[in-house]
């Protein structure tokens, strides 16, 4: 690869970086082509998007990057594989999934809306992270409930209240 490519590459991976607020960083060597292909397929499904990619292209993109990856840059040993997703547990979700069957992908850490996980330990509690619109959807919920409750009760005590002043009135009369 000539000194233009990888300075092509790397200013494609740091545009990248900057566009994607949820990025994984992953070990899938040692899979073969078929079980790779059928990881690319899951992602694909997911909303997610798997790169192979040289350490030390990632690693200059990362520097070259405006946001802070802290440790993210020590986990660049060996294979790595990068997965962007719009949704920030969509990757975890499709590795765990994956790991049903398969040893790999293993996770070697994630940037995550600004926070940094690193390491395979981190999988089970990345699966769990809620979505901007499952969050968004919870909080509604949570809204509706007790307002719901309240036309409830209004709707059952205002014919209980009728009910009252009814029977008041015809004991008057």
């Amino acid at each position: 690869m000539t000194r233009e490519e990888k300075s092509l590459v790397i200013e494609d991976l740091t545009a990248q970086l900057a566009e994607n607020a949820n990025i994984y960083l992953t070990d899938i060597s040692g899979l073969d082509a078929g079980t790779t292909s059928n990881l690319r397929r899951a992602c694909f499904k997911a909303n997610v998007s798997l790169k192979v990619v040289k350490n030390t292209l990632l690693a200059k993109a990362m520097e070259n990057s405006d946001k802070d990856f802290e440790d993210l840059s020590n986990t660049l040993k060996g294979n790595t594989s990068i997965m962007f997703s719009e949704t920030g547990n969509a990757p975890a979700k499709v590795i765990k999934e994956f790991r049903k069957k398969f040893e790999k992908p293993v996770l070697k850490g994630a940037y995550v809306e600004e926070t940094v996980f690193v390491g395979d330990e981190n999988l089970e509690a990345l699966v769990n992270i809620k979505s901007k619109e499952e969050v968004i959807g919870d909080i509604i919920g949570l809204l509706q409930s007790p307002a719901k409750n309240v036309v409830s009760a209004l709707k059952s005590s205002g014919g209980k209240l009728a009910g009252i002043l009814k029977t008041l009135s015809e004991k008057e009369g």
